[in-house]
């Protein structure tokens, strides 16, 4: 097709639908006489509504309210675009918006409102059992003889002319055997008339009324915006029902939802985003990873437009830099200089001390200062003397822990001398702030992803933010996927979150294979989970998708390592099946994946990463794939957006992605190798097989392991 042919051939499209559309509208006019004996404008908005039915939507009028002893529904509308609970307005004053009220003239009618969401929260719960997200049903509020399109709150106002076009142009969400079944559970759960549908159209049918409540412009440029717009993947509508309660559960304190990987966890966190953001709450959804924030903003904008403004995704320290700087407090932050300081300290104090008994690398010693030390927020020797080292399995004596505090005072002199802060002392600055001059709580609700990447520092900063208010603070997050050294306890916090939160069990995104593959990694290994320490890593995974495989390329060299790396990757885009296809029928996947490109209309490569424990590494792929002439994209300018290229990042980089082919070149040289009788090199071994399991079990259907044996 040539360019511009396929944007030609939708508008051709929308054209004939809005064209048709209009010569519906007499036959539906005619009909909705039968359903709508109220005033004529109440029945040309059934009749604009009606033709929709002739195009697989279906229609619900003046349908009893369950729960309800004479209270009715207007009309639910089930299309494409998801589930309408619609109420029809005639008012002679103008609807408008002030503030959060909802005005007809200088009166307020906010009790409107309230009748219309509380008729919407009806729908919701009867969809409950299908697995189908609150953010799928949207209150509508058509107001006959009027012009109007805005909303209030998550309530969709419209004048009638509007309301044609604006359900029209609402992105798709629903398949038409999807509609099917949601009309159904509707039509039992609200009792009344059988659904209206409209006959066949016949070529004789006459001219519809010329006071049609819309025209063919309005109708064709509603329809080329839903078609040209990427489709609402399913995860975006439907949860599985335990993962849906969680989502609108009410929680009396701090919460917690947990889990292996690939089970939802941050699926669900965005949909509890949404569901409480359009009911009027201020959130900040906040990760520890920069690039993290992007790719879920994105997400949920296309999930839920309509709440986007309501919720701020940040990284942790971006929001903590940002929040000193509204405060006037200056953060001189670089890591760089920082760094320079330590390797200062550490010949000024540590090369020459007994901390080298224990582990000759400064690294070790950077990360007790920067995960024990400061991360936890300990203030004197004597509370480092005792303090507890979650997650660091070496045993300190007395004198090495005096060693090390003498390591870190010499680095805060020289970290002082300089006149820089490191990412600790923006945290205790903006946590210092916090406390000391409260302010009136700017978010109703703090959601925190991938929180066992935390430090006990950053943990209180968060938690000051909303305290125990009912559904303020949300952890999301899974010990076992832990990629930095050191913990903390949720106690350490003083947040309790017993009896709050749930457990999830089932893998929606990973072929059965590829998690298999990826537990054998890390399945002897005892890991922190914020309330205790597991003796392994064995976990009992239900999964729901047993197609997909692991290819093991073994090659006798380097080169021809790479050699099999690229030709893997261009067999992604040869004609026919590629290796881990998803076959017909196969369930959505519930999670943010790295890419939809199937469902977005890309090639392969938009749905393909290559990962690498460390930048030295991923910088010789990115060199060797561009001479290649095979297009890639780095993960820290990478915003979820399709792009056909391959995604390169490391290990850590890739936290809380997901994509359909994942490779992971010399794998098996990942994890380091343990002296004997060396704590700290078991302790740098058990994180580099975690960052190994994360960068396996991003992988939804193809994981290619690649590794040298020269005498294979």
């Amino acid at each position: 097709m040539v360019a511009g042919g396929s944007a030609r051939a939708s508008a051709r499209l929308a054209r004939e639908h809005a064209v048709e559309l209009l010569r519906r509208y007499r036959e539906a006019y005619r009909l909705a006489g039968r359903y709508e004996a109220a005033a004529e404008a109440e029945r040309k908005v059934a009749a604009s509504l009606f033709t929709l039915t002739a195009r697989g939507w279906r229609l619900l009028v003046d349908r009893h309210w369950p729960g309800t002893r004479v209270a009715n529904v207007d009309m639910i509308l089930v299309g494409p675009g998801g589930v309408f609970v619609i109420d029809v307005k005639t008012w002679r004053p103008a609807p408008s918006v002030s503030g959060e009220h909802l005005m007809a003239g200088t009166e307020c009618r906010d009790g409107e409102v309230a009748k219309t969401l509380a008729m919407t929260g009806a729908a919701e719960r009867v969809l409950a059992s299908l697995g189908m997200s609150p953010i799928a049903l949207r209150p509508v509020m058509i107001f006959t003889g009027h012009r109007l399109d805005t909303a209030l709150g998550r309530v969709r106002l419209l004048g009638d002319r509007e309301a044609l076009p604006a359900l029209l142009a609402e992105p798709a969400r629903l398949t038409a055997p999807m509609v099917k079944v949601v009309a159904a559970q509707l039509e039992e759960a609200y009792p009344a008339y059988e659904t209206p549908a409209l006959p066949a159209v016949e070529p004789d049918v006459p001219a519809p009324p010329a006071d049609a409540l819309f025209d063919v412009a309005e109708v064709e440029d509603a329809v080329l915006r839903s078609v040209l717009a990427a489709p609402i993947e399913r995860w975006m509508t439907f949860l599985h029902p335990e993962q849906a309660a969680m989502a609108r559960r009410d929680w009396n304190g701090p919460a917690r939802i947990s889990g292996p990987a690939g089970t939802g966890k941050t699926v669900v966190g965005l949909h509890r985003a949404a569901y409480l953001a359009e009911r009027g709450g201020r959130l900040l959804y906040v990760t520890f990873a920069r690039n993290l924030p992007r790719v879920q903003g994105h997400l949920f904008q296309r999930m839920s437009p309509g709440a986007a403004g309501r919720v701020e995704f940040s990284s942790l320290y971006g929001w903590a830099r940002a929040f000193l700087a509204e405060r006037g407090l200056a953060s001189s932050l670089s890591a760089e200089r920082a760094e320079t300081a330590f390797s200062l300290a550490w010949l000024r104090a540590g090369k020459d001390s007994s901390l080298t008994d224990v582990e000759p690398s400064p690294a070790y010693w950077k990360e007790e200062i920067d995960y024990v030390i400061k991360g936890r927020g300990v203030a004197s020797i004597e509370e480092y003397r005792t303090v507890p080292r979650h997650g660091r399995r070496t045993a300190l004596r007395p004198g090495q822990r005096e060693a090390a505090w003498l390591l870190y005072e010499e680095y805060e002199l020289a970290r002082a001398e300089r006149g820089v802060h490191d990412f600790n002392d923006v945290l205790a600055m903006a946590l210092a702030e916090a406390r000391a001059r409260p302010v009136p709580p700017r978010y109703t609700t703090v959601i925190v992803d991938e929180v066992q990447d935390l430090t006990l520092i950053a943990m209180k900063l968060l938690y000051a933010l909303v305290g125990d208010v009912p559904n303020g603070l949300l952890l999301i997050g899974d010990g076992q996927q832990a990629v930095y050294p050191g913990g903390f306890r949720l106690a350490d916090a003083e947040i309790m979150v017993r009896g709050r939160g749930g457990v999830l069990r089932t893998n929606y995104r990973n072929a059965a294979p590829i998690i298999t593959a990826a537990l054998e990694v890390i399945s002897a290994d005892p890991y922190d989970d914020l309330e205790g320490t597991r003796p392994d890593g064995h976990r009992e995974v239900d999964t729901t998708y047993h197609d997909g495989r692991v290819v093991r390329a073994v090659a006798p060299d380097a080169t021809e390592h790479d050699r099999l790396l690229v030709e893997a990757l261009r067999g992604l885009t040869a004609p026919g099946p590629r290796p881990g296809d998803e076959p017909p029928g196969r369930r959505g996947e519930h999670g943010p994946a790295g890419e939809h490109g199937a469902a977005g209309g890309h090639g392969p490569l938009a749905d393909a990463a290559l990962l690498c424990p460390t930048l030295r590494r991923l910088e010789h792929y990115h060199r060797m794939l561009t001479r290649a002439g095979v297009p890639v994209v780095r993960l820290e300018s990478y915003d979820g957006r399709p792009v056909e290229a391959v995604k390169l990042g490391t290990y850590r980089r890739a936290k809380g992605l997901e994509f359909k082919y994942v490779f992971l070149p010399h794998h098996d040289t990942a994890v380091p190798g343990a002296r004997a009788g060396n704590a700290a090199d078991g302790e740098r071994s058990e994180i580099a097989r975690r960052q190994l399991f994360v960068a396996m079990s991003r992988a939804r259907d193809l994981l290619w392991l690649g590794s040298v044996r020269p005498h294979c």
